[in-house]
């Protein structure tokens, strides 16, 4: 086991493992599939069910481990798995499960090109499978997108701290470009994985018998015949995803105090998009990022406010569009928006968003 506050050169997968077993997770189920291999490969050579007794399971499937997160979050765990887009797909069915029954869960996708196989070069194309709900039902799950290896690591442990919040499924939408790359990462402190009688304290909910002498049996299910209470349960749900519109937003901003075209972008797009914005800064172009860090709840009024003084936005994607329309709809278009993206694995260059921006018009 390493010191606290270890500093390594971690890919972002990696860091992701080694923030799985310091932010205190009681468990990992997941199956192999590039580019998010790592994850699994990371901890099982770190072996942390010796030193912290967190559980690493590979299981026989994408559906499988999805299903043993919906158990473990529903006895009060803190569970994760990892996948990449078509096992994501594979993953829908039971997500829904877990909205509606409100068990908390930790699914990192790490994007690779599609539709269908497609290819393992990254991409940001399940945006609207993350942002907008892949299974059935009226619900949502909170997205944070990272954009560095030291994100990723954090983001851990703010999805491990916003799904017992909220009790809801959190993913964190990286892509293989972040996964795969090797950068500086501090690693937090060890924190101690729930007792029994944390758990019984803080999760009355869990169907895990903790404290049953005290109370009726919980009962999880997301089955109700009744459709006057299967509205009720509906309506109290988005209720719910309502305040966590209000307090969750993230947002990063960069160079918009003084910015009259604002560059829209997240995960390595925005990375990508910084190199631009220093490019035409130093050629006396005033550009700006409002990167989205949470893809939902998504920062809308901050793009309203934006929209309202510039005199275009820019919405850089590694897909097909699949943002673009969030930011046409939250800025109202009070002013044009353009878009430039690749898709299909095809990495976007700071040099070609330089050039298509200045060839948008005067800047």
């Amino acid at each position: 086991m390493q010191k606290d506050n270890d500093i390594l050169l971690l890919k972002g997968n990696e860091a992701i493992a080694h923030a799985a077993i310091r932010y205190g997770y009681d468990g990992f189920f997941g199956y192999p599939i590039t580019p998010q291999s790592e994850i699994l490969e990371t901890l099982a050579l770190l072996k942390p069910w010796e030193t912290t007794g967190m559980v690493v399971l590979q299981s026989e499937s994408e559906v499988a481990s999805i299903n043993m997160i919906y158990a473990g979050g529903g006895s009060g765990k803190c569970v994760l798995t990892s996948s990449s887009s078509v096992g994501v797909s594979l993953m829908q069915e039971v997500i829904p499960y877990m909205a509606i029954c409100e068990v908390p869960g930790l699914i990192v996708s790490v994007q690779r090109g599609g539709p269908g196989l497609g290819t393992i070069q990254p991409s940001q194309s399940d945006y609207r499978q993350a942002t907008c709900g892949g299974g059935n039902g009226d619900y949502r799950t909170i997205v944070l997108a990272p954009c560095s290896v030291q994100e990723s690591c954090d983001m851990v442990g703010l999805a491990k701290e916003l799904m017992m919040k909220w009790r809801t499924p959190v993913i964190i939408l990286s892509d293989g470009s972040i996964g795969q790359m090797m950068e500086k990462c501090i690693l937090p402190p060890y924190t101690p994985r729930r007792t029994d009688e944390e758990i019984r304290r803080q999760c009355p909910w869990a169907t895990n018998g903790l404290g049953l002498k005290d109370r009726k049996p919980n009962v999880m299910t997301s089955l109700e015949l009744d459709q006057a209470l299967m509205e009720k349960r509906n309506r109290e749900l988005q209720k719910k995803y309502a305040r966590i519109q209000q307090e969750e937003v993230r947002a990063e901003h960069y160079h918009t105090e003084d910015a009259e075209t604002l560059i829209v972008a997240f995960g390595s797009a925005a990375r990508i998009s910084m190199g631009a914005i220093d490019n035409l800064r130093q050629q006396g172009h005033k550009v700006g990022l409002l990167r989205p860090v949470t893809l939902w709840p998504f920062p809308e009024k901050e793009i309203l406010e934006l929209a309202s003084r510039m005199k275009r936005i820019v919405v850089v994607e590694l897909n097909e569009g699949q943002m673009l329309r969030d930011v046409q709809w939250a800025s109202q278009f009070r002013c044009p928006i353009e878009f430039i993206g690749h898709s299909g694995g095809v990495i976007i260059t700071p040099d070609e968003i330089s050039r298509k921006i200045s060839e948008m018009g005067k800047l």
